[in-house]
């Protein structure tokens, strides 16, 4: 793990209020409140891959290919819980019901720490500094409950079922 790296997973973790110890973590919310930080088209270019250990190698979210100086957009409705600088990257985290919080970067943020916003809100515009980027930019976006990273493509609804097997 590179320090720069390090540090980021440090800085959120210190960032962000812990759950009681033995917690269990419940589900994720499902439904259609949350919605892509970015409009389409959105590649997802790198798959989240959950670290084995809190502090284990792992991609905490997930990569999406875009423009430079795309508008990025609150998934969900929430507060802003960090909005500035952290490690030379414009970062904002947002705090939303359910004890999920997502996280954008590398961004000119627009928004400011305490901000409500809510779902389709642009908290910034995409900018350069996503290392490994194999798009024109990339927007990381991440989510975590509690300290548990998860895959924050599970956040998105993927609507109802139409059609299902027969076996008849």
């Amino acid at each position: 793990m590179t320090f720069r790296l390090f540090l980021l997973v440090l800085a959120a973790l210190v960032c962000s209020p812990l759950p009681a110890s033995g917690t269990p973590t419940p589900p994720l919310p499902r439904s259609t409140q949350y919605d892509w930080p970015l409009a389409p088209p959105h590649p997802v270019v790198r798959p989240f891959q959950p670290p084995s250990t809190p502090y284990g190698p792992g991609h905490r979210g997930v990569d999406l290919g875009t423009d430079l100086e795309t508008p990025v957009l609150a998934a969900a409705d929430g507060v802003v819980a960090f909005a500035g600088p952290l490690v030379g990257r414009g970062v904002v985290s947002i705090d939303h019901d359910g004890g999920v919080r997502t996280s954008y970067e590398p961004l000119t943020v627009l928004v400011v720490a305490g901000q409500r916003v809510t779902r389709g809100t642009v908290i910034g515009l995409l900018a350069l500094g996503h290392e490994g980027c194999v798009a024109a930019a990339c927007l990381h976006w991440g989510a975590r409950r509690g300290t548990e990273y998860v895959d924050p493509l599970g956040l998105l609804s993927t609507g109802r079922v139409r059609l299902l097997p027969w076996d008849g």
